[in-house]
């Protein structure tokens, strides 16, 4: 009981730190900087979030710039790789560990600002289904990854479900919204998606103290003994209260090793590499970016900002429906 109560009021407030005008983090402008991971350095590349709209409406959107202020697409911008050597990679966070709002990459928009999915005119979130409460994982995607639906995975012999790679990052920290940070590949789960592969990468933050000790599956289950079950459990319950039934899984819902996920990683790179390139059919998605010069789709800096102009202007939160936070579900998943 302490526990969740304590989860709640951490999310609420960390709900009103992150979304009030005056005290966004995340406006100031930072130079990349060098930290040490292990025996070696990685530069991170500074990245800020500027938001528009009032969050918990259909308006609210968080714009990604870089360290020169231009806005930028954190789909197709962001490097995929921090340190390809190393095989350290960025994420962009979307949804904050223990919190609710179905937040995303809008693929569809130009520059694709994070935005909150909808659902017949209404904003998502995830459900409390015991005994998780919202995401269990700081939640997000590898940049510069596709999973093409003109594709069909060898493995799982479905195809890709149109977007990014998901990811979820297991460190202790709870991340920001937007933020982007450096994560190494431990695993992946294979979720089939209504007829769709919709993998989910298990990753550490680098800066977390055990990603030394983590650099395989087999480390999850030994340093975290029940995280991987209990991942497993909630990928496959969390759609049950809102009238889906239970997700399934391939490979009998057994995560696979760091170096098959890594295949999976390079290989939806493939994939978008030919999307930016225009050789595979976009489709509904927005390419728009500002950094990759091989791609028909390059737009200028005053291009892209006249995108963010177009947004609704930033607005006080409004409140949500306190039932999000306060309702926990029960599923059988024996049915």
């Amino acid at each position: 009981m302490f526990a969740s109560n304590f989860r709640r009021v951490f999310s609420a407030a960390f709900h009103q730190r992150t979304f009030t005008k005056v005290s966004l983090a995340s406006h100031s402008r930072v130079q990349p900087s060098k930290f040490q991971f292990g025996n070696f350095r990685i530069l991170a590349m500074a990245y800020s979030v500027e938001p528009r709209g009032a969050p918990n409406s259909l308006d609210y959107r968080l714009f990604f710039r870089n360290s020169n202020g231009q806005v930028i697409s954190p789909f197709h911008d962001i490097p995929l790789y921090a340190d390809k050597e190393n095989q350290i990679l960025n994420m962009v966070v979307e949804v904050p560990r223990w919190t609710n709002a179905k937040m995303e990459i809008d693929t569809a928009a130009p520059m694709n600002p994070i935005k909150q999915d909808v659902k017949k005119g209404k904003l998502r979130f995830v459900r409390n289904c015991f005994p998780h409460h919202g995401y269990i994982w700081n939640y997000g995607a590898f940049p510069q990854t596709w999973e093409d639906p003109n594709h069909t995975d060898a493995s799982t012999k479905c195809k890709g479900d149109n977007d990014p790679l998901d990811v979820c990052e297991i460190g202790r920290k709870v991340a920001k919204r937007g933020e982007v940070i450096q994560v190494k590949v431990l695993g992946t789960l294979a979720m089939i998606d209504e007829g769709e592969t919709d993998w989910k990468i298990f990753a550490i933050d680098v800066t977390d103290p055990l990603a030394k000790d983590m650099n395989d599956i087999d480390d999850i289950r030994r340093l975290m003994p029940g995280f991987l079950e209990a991942s497993v459990n909630w990928f496959k319950i969390y759609k049950v209260p809102d009238g889906k039934p239970l997700n399934e899984f391939a490979f009998n819902e057994e995560p696979k090793n760091r170096e098959f996920a890594m295949g999976i990683v390079n290989e939806t790179s493939g994939q978008w590499q030919k999307l930016i390139s225009g050789e595979s059919d976009a489709g509904k998605l927005s390419c728009q970016n500002v950094t990759v010069d091989s791609s028909k789709y390059k737009v200028s800096a005053a291009e892209a900002q006249a995108e963010f102009d177009k947004a609704a202007p930033v607005a006080d939160l409004i409140p949500r429906d306190p039932e999000v936070d306060n309702n926990n579900h029960f599923v059988n998943t024996k049915a």
